[in-house]
């Protein structure tokens, strides 16, 4: 079997590689990450994810390489990662005004084989009202570092969310929904992974707003 390769340093998509059953290795793609409001976070997402892919896999032609992206959008504006404990505080108030819609792209790339598959698909987080004192615990805690809009629901957010719309993997980072059955025809054991948000959180079928 030809080696699997994430071009991401993300402990979440590694998290949910490893609950797929996959055997893979981790290069970090060195590829410049750029937002763009002049297009959809679809695009910029699937472009995104795919030079994280390209980077690496030209370098490892024989391989298949996964990559991937994710971008919070509220209001029509893409939110990058935040940079500071100040913007961080911003975002995690911004989000609270808006459904705030997620999108993570998935590409996957074997030079050898011309292989290259790239999708993105989109969920909804809802925040309950600005609660101040609950966002400072968050804050405090540094856990909004690294993350697309400042927050990671799966990982001590989810008591500022009210409740998410569509696939939790997508919210977390990677829709193994679409990268399983894009395996499993290259002969890889790979299974969707079912990922499990904070039993608090209300989860629907994805609405698209």
């Amino acid at each position: 079997m030809r080696p699997i390769i994430l071009a991401s340093q993300s402990p979440r998509r590694r998290e949910l590689l490893t609950a797929m059953g996959l055997e893979f290795a981790v290069l970090p793609s060195d590829f410049y990450e750029e937002l763009d409001d002049t297009r959809t976070p679809e695009a910029v997402a699937e472009e995104l994810g795919l030079g994280k892919a390209m980077a690496v896999a030209r370098a490892r032609p024989e391989a298949i390489v996964i990559g991937s992206d994710t971008i919070a959008t509220i209001d029509g504006r893409q939110l990058a990662k935040a940079e500071s404990l100040a913007e961080a505080r911003s975002m995690l108030h911004d989000v609270t005004l808006h459904p705030n819609k997620v999108t993570s792209s998935l590409a996957v790339v074997c030079m050898e084989l011309g292989l290259e598959f790239v999708a993105s698909e989109n969920a909804w987080v809802h925040f309950k009202p600005y609660d101040a004192a609950a966002v400072e615990t968050y804050l405090a805690t540094g856990d909004y570092k690294d993350k697309a809009g400042a927050y990671g629901i799966q990982s001590g957010a989810a008591p500022l969310v009210e409740r998410v719309e569509g696939n939790a993997d997508t919210i977390v980072g990677l829709p193994t929904h679409l990268l399983a059955p894009q395996l499993q025809r290259l002969g890889f054991a790979a299974a969707a992974v079912e990922y499990q948000l904070p039993a608090e959180l209300q989860i629907t079928a994805a609405s698209g707003l």
